[in-house]
Parts: C-alpha cells; sequence; structure tokens
C-alpha cells in the first residue's frame, strides 16, 4: 500500500483496527468474533460483503431476515 500523507495512514489503522475487533474470526477464541454485531448473526437471508481498505479486508455476512 501506498500512503498519501498522515491521514490516509490513520484511516488504513483504523480500517484494520476495525476489521480486526469486529470483523476477523480469532483462533485463540475457539474462532470467534471479539466484538460480533448482533444484528449479523443469523443463518438465513442474502449473503452480503463489506469491503475495506480497497478490498483487501473483506467481511462476508448474511442480512438479517
Amino acid at each position: 500500500m501506498i500512503f498519501f500523507g498522515e491521514a490516509s495512514l490513520r484511516t488504513a489503522v483504523q480500517n484494520f483496527v476495525e476489521h480486526y475487533h469486529s470483523e476477523r474470526n480469532h483462533q485463540g477464541l475457539a474462532n470467534r468474533i471479539i466484538c460480533p454485531e448482533a444484528d449479523h448473526r443469523g443463518a438465513s437471508g442474502a449473503i452480503q460483503r463489506r469491503q475495506r481498505l480497497g478490498g483487501m479486508l473483506n467481511y462476508y455476512y448474511r442480512d438479517p431476515a
């Protein structure tokens, strides 16, 4: 990645931290998410994707039914 100034670096770090804490499974926690969003836990509904950092980080979830 190429950063153009401090603001773009801060934005990238903020996006990574959000992904790390609320979207990424952690092996040390039995593949659970640290702070899961309550509305994205359904087993039905259309599959959605949230992209961060231009598609480098992806999070897939189901819409609440």
